[in-house]
């Protein structure tokens, strides 16, 4: 909850707020800053905005245009403040569609679905037992109960006090999980942090279980955008910005960040063209680029802090290998699969199953157009072969697809997801810093609220915004999330025997 204040900025008295970084998090904080009446200039180095879920057009070998980006993204229900912000231009969320399952699929032959499993808590979670086939009654009875309690009631913060000392592979050992649900479901939920489990925190493993099992209504229910990210998010975003007066500026990459003297000076961002001084900064980057942003600015924060910054993580490298294909694959096959166990094939997506631009090309050329992904892969893996690998695994899991021919691919690299490594979250920074004028958002940034991934960010841009708000006494915006705490008092207590 924020604190009370004016509804908005007096017209003659209208702060200039520099946000530097135009993906979720500071399209967030823009966003709510420039409602309430703040002049916002919008810093963004790449050509068009949405960071990570940004898209670019490219020309196929066909001689059509598509709209390439980073991959699939799942939109869960649990993303009040992410939805929050899209309604801003869509307010029924029209052009976001329901996935109607989360299927994943094991090599050996096993199958999950979440699709018939019950979304009311502690339901969700006996029934997601009871409808896996990893789960046998033997399996059951060997699991250690007592050390699985504390999945009953995750606090927030405390379960990082408690468990961040230990990685998610180390946690799904101690309490015994079959080892077919330990690769097949908490491995997926691990993965999609783009880490191996052995080295992610068990913190945010059970932070994933209470968000989406017994902290939350809405199950593994997701949503993915009927277009392109930028036709159907951020191009409407951004004009929603223009609207209320703040100002663009994409391909304009920050070198610096300097606070003013005594705290209360401003701030200069400094650009490869000019300098530019405003009232306040909002840092919405990622965790490589906000490390060599925080260098190249001496000024900025205590030794500790720089630190810390200098400490963050980024994840291994993942790739994206989106494929033309020349025939379709099967009419039965799910928009979206999780896979474990497939070479480093992490899951499959059909995109003109959901999206208006690859189902427009599909329906012309008798094909289709399919996405895979591989998380965490090595560093010292050669990338052709890791390309051609999935593409073989694909083969595999639909085998259909054996005998198409690909029209087009792309292979996308990336490696700027953060990490959230075994003992790092006392480390990490929080969104307010030493500077009253200055602060932090993204996916990296600690918030100790139950949010993770697109969530995160959004939720971390919000608080940016509230924070600078807070200060100059302007209402800022509530916040939604699921309960800090297990919402059953029968679980909560179950799972205090556990922390004994």
């Amino acid at each position: 909850m924020p604190a009370p204040g004016l509804k908005r900025f007096p017209a003659a008295d209208t702060p200039g707020v520099a946000v530097i970084g135009g993906g979720i998090a500071g399209l967030a904080a823009a966003t709510l800053l420039a409602e309430r009446g703040a002049r916002v200039t919008l810093y963004e180095q790449a050509e068009s905005l949405g960071g990570r879920l940004a898209g670019w057009s490219t020309r196929l070998a066909d001689g059509g245009e598509a709209t390439m980006s980073r991959g699939f993204h799942a939109f869960f229900r649990q993303y009040y403040n992410l939805r929050g912000l899209l309604r801003r231009t869509d307010p029924a969320l029209d052009r976001l569609r329901q996935v109607p399952d989360y299927p994943l699929r094991h090599s050996g032959g096993l199958t999950d679905s979440f699709a018939r499993v019950p979304r009311t808590p502690p339901l969700s979670a006996l029934g997601f037992v009871a409808l896996s086939p990893t789960f046998g009654w033997r399996d059951l009875a060997a699991m250690d109960a007592r050390a699985a309690l504390p999945l009953l009631d995750v606090r927030v913060p405390e379960v990082y006090e408690r468990f961040d000392s230990v990685s998610a592979t180390q946690f799904l050992e101690s309490v015994r999980f079959p080892e077919a649900a330990h690769h097949l479901a908490f491995e997926v939920f691990s993965r999609s942090f783009f880490a191996d489990p052995r080295e992610l925190s068990a913190a945010e493993l059970l932070l994933m279980f209470h968000i989406y099992f017994l902290g939350s209504s809405e199950g593994l229910l997701f949503d993915v955008p009927t277009a392109p990210f930028p036709q159907a998010l951020w191009d409407p975003l951004g004009a929603y910005l223009q609207r209320l007066g703040a100002h663009i500026r994409t391909g304009t990459p920050v070198r610096a960040v300097h606070p003013g003297d005594g705290g209360g000076g401003g701030v200069e961002v400094r650009t490869d063209t000019a300098v530019d001084r405003h009232d306040a900064a909002v840092l919405a980057l990622d965790a490589g680029a906000l490390r060599g942003l925080v260098a190249a600015s001496p000024a900025l924060g205590t030794s500790a802090w720089r630190d810390d910054i200098d400490g963050l993580r980024t994840a291994p490298p993942f790739l994206v290998s989106r494929l033309w294909l020349d025939r379709p694959v099967r009419a039965d096959r799910a928009a979206f699969l999780g896979t474990s166990g497939y070479d480093g094939l992490d899951n499959v997506s059909v995109l003109d199953r959901y999206e208006d631009e690859a189902a427009r090309w599909a329906s012309r050329s008798g094909g289709s157009v399919v996405e895979l992904h591989a998380y965490a892969v090595p560093e010292d893996a050669r990338r052709e072969a890791v390309q051609s690998r999935l593409v073989d695994r694909l083969h595999e899991v639909y085998p259909e697809t054996r005998g198409a021919r690909i029209v087009d691919a792309r292979h996308e690299w990336r490696s700027d997801c953060p990490l959230f490594p075994v003992g790092s979250h006392t480390r990490r920074p929080t969104v307010t810093t030493a500077h009253p004028q200055i602060v932090l958002a993204g996916d990296a940034i600690r918030c100790d609220l139950p949010v993770a991934l697109m969530e995160r960010a959004a939720t971390t841009g919000f608080l940016a915004a509230n924070a600078l708000l807070a200060g100059w006494g302007v209402r800022g915006q509530v916040l939604w999330t699921v309960p800090r705490a297990g919402r059953s008092p029968v679980l909560r207590a179950l799972g205090t025997v556990g922390s004994r």
